[in-house]
């Protein structure tokens, strides 16, 4: 039975506060090394990197065939500096998916020569200046843009900063743990789902257990925008990624259960890994729902497009407003770390 539940809340809180734009990754990537360089001595696990700098860390198996990889990825939405305007603020571009709304008003950081604070803001904020302009305003690149928090009014006043073009933009996450067992956040999606990776991982190598099969953890870092898991170890026979599940609207999952994927925008994930999935859960009184994810892919899909002769599934936590400031349960997360030991130890 699973039990690093403390540690999972820990490694959850330091993920989420270090910033890891898709595209920009090397200092959350780095501190999941060192987090795992502890256990580096335990003659059963190796740590490699792809060519694309997601980190693979693989627990040998009683066997060398049919590699389980379970993939989940800590890249996050941001933005990108994409002008700069002659008033010293700042156009943006997207990475990832998500609505202009969502990040208005937010504070954030321009990684330029050297990190800079500002804030998102709409150009027409101030209702005592624009009046009702700033309520019909609409949202989108063209009038959402950063106010750095320097003393500029020009272009070259940003950048004698020594802030550019394609300079990352990263979003204060927010993060709030409250007594009722909330976890409130930006980027959950999946941080919550690599921190429970970790402390499965962590309780294996405690316990010294040796799963039948070979367990590559593939930390990916190209999620967000559709090739984090394009490539996999080539061992690979199945993959499970472990991502955030949707609540809301007409979904099943809540923030209190681990949600199981039947299908997502790339079509149905396999029926015999979602059926021992749910047995599993069923057989250790873990709470669990069965959903389906209508504006979703994942790091599963993407190694199924890619190519590869693989079954796949995907389970994670529920989140509730997703792509937004989102938020979980403690309840959700330990559902999912309990879902993924058992399937790991399940021979």
């Amino acid at each position: 039975m699973f039990n690093q539940r403390e540690y999972l809340l820990s490694c959850l809180e330091s993920l989420l506060k270090i910033p890891s734009v898709t595209g920009n990754t090397e200092q959350v990537i780095k501190f999941i090394e060192k987090e795992v360089a502890q256990s580096t001595g335990h003659s059963n696990l190796i740590l490699n990197k792809n060519n694309k700098g997601g980190l693979i860390i693989t627990l040998k198996g009683q066997t060398s065939e049919n590699a389980i990889t379970v993939s989940g990825h800590v890249d996050t939405l941001g933005a990108m500096v994409n002008s700069i305007k002659g008033n010293g603020r700042l156009e943006i571009t997207q990475i990832g998916g998500y609505d202009w709304h969502s990040i208005e008003g937010e504070n954030c950081i321009v990684h330029g020569e050297k990190d800079f604070t500002g804030t998102i803001v709409l150009n027409k904020t101030s209702v005592h200046v624009y009046g009702g302009e700033s309520s019909k305003s609409p949202r989108d690149q063209n009038s959402i843009e950063v106010r750095i928090d320097e003393n500029v009014s020009s272009k070259e006043d940003v950048q004698k900063l020594g802030i550019s073009v394609g300079d990352f933009i990263s979003f204060d996450p927010r993060v709030v743990f409250t007594d009722s067992g909330f976890i409130k956040s930006r980027h959950l999606d999946d941080k919550a789902g690599v921190a429970v990776m970790l402390s499965v991982l962590k309780d294996l190598l405690e316990k010294d257990i040796l799963p039948k099969n070979p367990v590559h953890f593939l930390i990916s870092n190209y999620e967000e925008v559709g090739h984090g898991s394009s490539f996999i170890p080539e061992n690979t026979s199945e993959i499970i990624a472990v991502d955030m599940g949707v609540v809301g609207g007409n979904q099943q999952g809540t923030e209190f259960h681990v949600s199981i994927c039947a299908k997502d925008s790339s079509g149905p994930y396999d029926l015999g890994i979602r059926k021992n999935l749910e047995t599993i859960c069923k057989n250790n009184s873990i709470p669990y729902k069965i959903d389906i994810f209508p504006y979703y892919g994942s790091d599963a899909s993407a190694a199924l497009r890619a190519g590869n002769n693989i079954r796949a599934g995907l389970i994670g936590p529920g989140v509730l407003d997703s792509h937004s400031y989102e938020r979980t349960h403690i309840e959700s997360l330990v559902a999912t770390a309990q879902l993924l030991y058992n399937y790991l130890t399940k021979f």
